[in-house]
């Protein structure tokens, strides 16, 4: 059986908020009298990348930090882009290659040398490093 992703199925996120609100307020002994509306309708918004579970725990932080009566959930902010890491292959083995080198000293050739260290020969990683636009510093 295939459940599909609660990003592909926002109408169902305000009957599960409803329910995960019931649920956990009677176990924390606090008594959810509504929930804001439009704190239903921001989550929808939101890719939830960790599905249902996620928007369990967000659910649950809220009732944590709410008093009695309404509940207003916060929107999770989305990762952070700024200084994130991109896994594209090139851009992997660039960053892959640039720290051999300085591990290496930028010494490409011989003995404990970037290339040997990389398993390639030496002629292959310079090939690597001008198509990557890798050059020593100055």
């Amino acid at each position: 059986m295939v459940v599909p992703h609660l990003r592909e199925r926002p109408e169902d996120i305000s009957l599960l908020v409803r329910a995960i609100a019931d649920e956990v307020g009677r176990k924390m002994g606090k008594r959810i009298a509504a929930i804001d509306e439009s704190s239903l309708t921001a989550p929808g918004g939101y890719t939830w990348p960790g599905n249902v579970r996620e928007l369990r725990n967000v659910v649950e932080l809220a009732i944590i930090l709410s008093g009695e009566g309404t509940l207003r959930i916060e929107r999770p902010q989305p990762r952070a882009k700024a200084g994130a890491v991109s896994l594209m292959l090139e851009d992997v083995e660039r960053s892959h290659i640039l720290r051999v080198l300085e591990q290496a000293g930028w010494r490409i050739r011989g003995t404990e040398g970037a290339a040997e260290v990389l398993g390639l020969p030496p002629t292959t990683l310079e090939a690597r490093m001008t198509k990557l636009g890798i050059r020593r510093p100055s």
